[in-house]
């Protein structure tokens, strides 16, 4: 409990200094973007912004999701990373959609760009957001709340890199529509990274069955059992990174005692750990019971 307490800890303050160094890249980039003209500089601002929003709503949700359970909230704030982690891929998505239309604009009406601003800004913007990426890369691993915010960095990390790449072919060969070019592959990026996001936090959000369970699989090995007959109404869903939980109904061949069915759930709980990770179990016990016996039943 301490290492974790340790580890949540460093996570926060991780966040807080990757809040603090995209403030500085963000302002940067923004009064750089107007200066020099560069639509690409800007988008990497825009995204640098996007990703200061979303360092604090990780930090924010990092800090509710530790807060006590209570009558009114009997899972406490647990969801609150998964919701924001829906929140900025969904925010991904739609600043890279505004940035293709305001590149097919540029094709249309090109404006003049100040070349070594650029240069230095997207530098600078590298340095930044590949420390932010360190910092949060060991986190991201086991946290998709963190994942999401990491993803971000991530991206405007490998943005600055295009912007910097584009800014020197602008300075040495005037080749001054790769603005517009890198400033849709950029965006093309962020559709991709937050497409995956987005659909796994929705997932979640929607109580859907984990990717890596299959149901089928747990009824064959649960009937197994010599004391089962049968397991129906089966509902499987992840609470958040660190839970997934299962709640059934089993038919038991006898009318066993409550003592007996104790000696039966431990070794259904400890099967289901081990072979699919599901942590929550919750089973109704069954004898005789005249129901629907399918084992999906929307309830």
């Amino acid at each position: 409990m301490g290492h974790h307490h340790t580890h949540h800890h460093t996570n926060q303050k991780n966040l807080l200094l990757s809040i603090s160094l995209n403030l500085l890249i963000t302002l940067a980039q923004l009064i750089g973007g107007v200066l020099s003209g560069s639509l690409a500089l800007l988008s990497d601002a825009v995204h640098n912004l996007s990703d200061v929003v979303s360092l604090v709503m990780t930090y924010i949700a990092a800090l509710y999701t530790k807060k006590e359970a209570t009558t009114k909230r009997t899972f406490g704030y647990k969801r609150a990373g998964i919701l924001v982690a829906f929140i900025n891929a969904l925010s991904l998505i739609l600043i890279a959609i505004y940035l293709i239309f305001e590149a097919i604009g540029r094709f249309y009406h090109p404006e003049s760009i100040t070349v070594n601003l650029v240069i230095y800004l997207s530098a600078l913007g590298i340095i930044f957001n590949g420390l932010s990426v360190l910092l949060l890369r060991k986190g991201s691993q086991t946290n998709l709340n963190l994942k999401s915010a990491y993803l971000h960095l991530l991206s405007d990390m490998l943005a600055s890199i295009a912007v910097l790449f584009g800014g020197l072919l602008m300075a040495n060969y005037q080749i001054f529509w790769i603005d517009s070019v890198l400033t849709i592959v950029i965006a093309l990026y962020l559709i991709y990274i937050g497409f995956d996001l987005l659909k796994s936090s929705y997932n979640i959000l929607m109580l859907f069955t984990p990717q890596d369970i299959n149901i089928e699989t747990i009824v064959e090995d649960i009937q197994t059992f010599t004391s089962i007959t049968n397991i129906h109404h089966i509902h499987v869903w992840e609470l958040n990174e660190d839970e997934i939980h299962l709640e059934a109904h089993i038919d038991f061949k006898h009318n066993i005692t409550l003592q007996e069915f104790q000696v039966e759930l431990f070794k259904i709980e400890k099967h289901l750990l081990e072979k699919f990770k599901i942590n929550h179990i919750t089973i109704q016990p069954e004898f005789g019971k005249i129901d629907s016996k399918a084992t999906i039943v929307q309830d």
